[in-house]
């Protein structure tokens, strides 16, 4: 068993020599290399599969023995200072290298389709294998030290995934947008550190934790100072788990192609945060007010992500909101010391949004050949509408997934979620009670999302779209600058059948298709070697379709590794993750054992799920092909009486809609405060400098030159001159000294 464990150093380095060979071949030989290209694909899965056997087969050691193992060999050695390099091989390690290699290869399978007519498709797999190489090389880090180098080669890798299409100016931005708010938590990370080490004089994790407790424990260590550490180090996961402050670089990192937005918003690099908070629970746990400040931080993530979904147009940046909220539960579970609930959540999160953002990949691959391939049209709820009865597959999945995500059982989501509700309400019941708000608002704009994108009628013709959309659609800079006309500012939110509005009173004409769209479409098709491409809505190949329906067994079947129930008869045991948890949750907390009677669990979780279902209703009211019954009615006249109550109700709703639309007004508070306050101290320097620093300089060099050119017509050679010059001066200064 042993002998196993010596050898996991290979799972962060079996994708590395694809990256390396892509980019070596097209350097040297690169005619060869692109001729051989779809080699370079299967080549990545079938070393990233290897990788997965090898993680199951540790997993599998770990849920049946138990066994914790490191592994160091020194780096450096100098005088008291010795740095040393391993993989650590524990629960969590197992959990993360599963869900990055398993999702990984999906989105590796769904690529080579996706990305088959991209000039840029080689380029692309070896920024894929390269990326997964550093999480990988993260997860099975042994120290701070190794986590803070693949910490900045995940950076690295997103800011070059993200700014894949860098000759569009919006990428280019997008990306390093999220390079310099990443930055940040980097530093803080980095800081924080060098304050343990300081604190420890240790780097490796088993050292660093028992120090710190001993310390703690005998008031060895001053409070503030490990405070502020901790904080230090927290602030590293808030920026690359898109946490509040810090994550308005994730809706603009949807700039990349949509199976960079699957890989990296569903359970690799927005979830090192999320290991980087677990792995450090033991360190967390025992300073005061870190817990108090992780929860804190999760809780308000986790409301305003749900409420900045509400109104978006773009599914890809619907879809990275969602993320970010179910990220704040996950961060939520973890400062509530609930362990446990925050790595299933994990585990089910990651499948179902990969189901999702791959299956917006599929929808948008289906609206193109009509709207074109600007990401503007193509990726616009607005333009899309009845594709149900076009890409019947992509819908029965998407559907999946939305319902997984907003906790309707027996789905994945369901169990982990429905836990961390259950856990919030012993340790505070006002974060109870936002996050169970937050539940029927996931399930508000999850369904808003499938409803416009696939019930009722396509709502673009494709010869008079471009009428409703002489602008992009969502033309929100990267940096908060908004650039869109007031008639964009105000579009869609609701659908009827003939017209579309937002939040707002005022509607838009658009040209409806009818049924027989295929009839009344021009039809055409485009030869992309041996592929043909129609202008109405179609499936996706197989190739795309395939990696959806495992990722839809995941979503159905991922849940049930959690549940553990005792009736009186006797005990369901499909608790496989408490037992995988076991080493893990024994560092702090001893003797643990989960169980959950299941009376209270399902009372608990009526209240979660009527939630849902009450959003699924309010959603499918405003969205839903039902809603053009009530074309004619005012809806509003059903629940309000009264002008002043109707004429509130409208205010509260654009004002809903207004801060959702505009990100709560964080980007431009950024831009005002935070860019142009900079700028301007910058200006108000670059003036000190000019006028004063090198005025006097240049003042004292002027002054000189004039002195030396005046005294220069004094010099005439005669004595007498000079001795009249010099007694002058000399009774100037004897008739001041004397009067003054």
């Amino acid at each position: 068993m042993e002998y196993i464990y010596q050898y996991a150093w290979i799972i962060p380095l079996l994708p590395l020599p694809v990256a390396m060979s892509i980019t070596f071949g097209l350097i040297i030989i690169p005619t060869a290399t692109k001729n051989v290209r779809r080699m370079w694909a299967f080549t990545s899965v079938l070393l990233l599969s290897i990788t997965l056997g090898f993680s199951a087969n540790l997993s599998i050691q770990q849920i049946n023995g138990s066994f914790i193992h490191q592994y160091l060999w020194s780096w450096t050695i100098n005088n008291d200072f010795s740095l040393e390099f391993g993989h650590l091989i524990d629960p969590l390690t197992s959990i993360m290298s599963i869900l990055i290699t398993t999702v990984g290869i999906m989105v590796l399978i769904y690529s080579d389709n996706y990305m088959f007519h991209d000039q840029g498709y080689l380029r692309f797999f070896a920024y894929m294998s390269f990326f997964n190489t550093s999480m990988l090389g993260l997860v099975t880090s042994s120290n701070l030290i190794q986590i803070y180098i693949f910490w900045e080669l995940v950076g690295m890798c997103s800011y070059l995934l993200i700014g894949f299409w860098f000759t569009r100016p919006v990428a280019a931005s997008a990306c390093q947008k999220a390079f310099v708010t990443n930055r940040v938590g980097d530093f803080g990370l980095l800081l924080g550190i060098l304050g343990f080490y300081w604190i420890t004089g240790s780097l490796e994790f088993r050292d660093l934790f028992e120090i710190v407790n001993n310390l703690i424990r005998h008031n060895g260590v001053n409070s503030f100072f490990a405070t502020l550490c901790a904080s230090l180090l927290f602030v590293g996961a808030i920026a690359k788990s898109a946490q509040f402050p810090l994550h308005v670089w994730l809706p603009d990192a949807m700039e990349g192609p949509t199976p960079i937005s699957a890989l990296i918003h569903a359970a690799t690099m927005v979830a090192a945060g999320i290991f980087l908070v677990a792995r450090l629970f033991p360190l967390f746990i025992v300073i005061p007010h870190i817990m108090n400040l992780i929860s804190l931080i999760g809780i308000i993530t986790v409301l305003l992500g749900a409420t900045l979904a509400l109104a978006q147009r773009d599914i890809k940046r619907s879809l990275a909101y969602s993320t970010m909220s179910q990220l704040g539960y996950i961060m939520l579970a973890l400062g509530i010391g609930s362990y446990r609930a925050a790595l299933f959540h994990l585990i089910t999160h990651a499948y179902s949004k990969a189901l999702l953002f791959l299956g917006s990949g599929s929808i948008i691959h289906a609206m193109e050949p009509i709207v074109g391939y600007s990401p503007d049209k193509s990726q616009n709820m607005i333009l899309m509408g009845g594709l149900r009865r076009y890409i019947p597959i992509t819908r029965t999945a998407f559907l999946l997934g939305t319902l997984s995500l907003c906790g309707i059982p027996p789905l994945a989501c369901f169990w982990s979620k429905d836990e961390i509700l259950n856990d919030s309400w012993l340790y505070s019941p006002i974060f109870a009670i936002i996050a169970c708000f937050t539940v029927g608002l996931t399930a508000f704009y999850m369904f808003r999302v499938y409803l416009l994108t696939f019930d009722g009628h396509l709502r673009v013709h494709f010869q008079n779209y471009s009428s409703i959309l002489n602008n992009s659609f969502y033309s929100m800079s990267p940096w908060g600058k908004d650039t869109s006309g007031e008639a964009n500012r105000n579009l869609l939110l609701s659908t009827t059948n003939n017209q579309v509005s937002l939040f707002s009173k005022d509607t838009y004409s658009i040209n409806d298709v009818n049924d027989d769209l295929r009839n009344r479409m021009r039809y055409f098709s485009t030869y992309f070697g041996n592929k043909y491409t129609y202008t109405y809505p179609h499936e996706s190949d197989n190739a795309m379709l395939f990696p959806l329906l495992v990722l839809v067994l995941f979503t159905l079947f991922v849940g049930l590794i959690g549940i553990h129930f005792d009736f009186d008869q006797g005990v369901v045991d499909l608790d496989i993750l408490s037992k995988w948890l076991t080493p893990s949750t024994n560092l702090f907390h001893p003797n643990f054992n989960f169980s959950v009677d299941w009376y209270e669990f399902f009372t608990n979780a009526i209240s979660s799920v009527s939630i849902a279902l009450f959003g699924l209703f309010i959603a499918s009211i405003f969205y839903g092909s039902a809603y053009s019954s009530f074309q004619n009615l005012d809806l509003i006249n059903l629940f309000v009486k009264g002008d002043q109550k109707r004429i509130l109700l409208d205010q509260i709703k654009r004002v809903v809609y207004n801060w959702s639309y505009n990100r709560g007004y964080i980007d431009f508070f950024y831009t005002r405060v935070l860019i142009m306050g900079i700028r301007g101290l910058a200006d108000l320097a670059r003036v000190f400098d000019r006028f004063i620093i090198d005025g006097i300089i240049n003042g004292v060099g002027v002054t000189s030159f004039f002195m030396g050119e005046g005294v220069k017509y004094m010099g005439g050679g005669r004595i007498s001159s000079y001795l009249f010059l010099y007694f002058s001066y000399v009774s100037i200064f004897l008739f001041l000294s004397f009067f003054i």
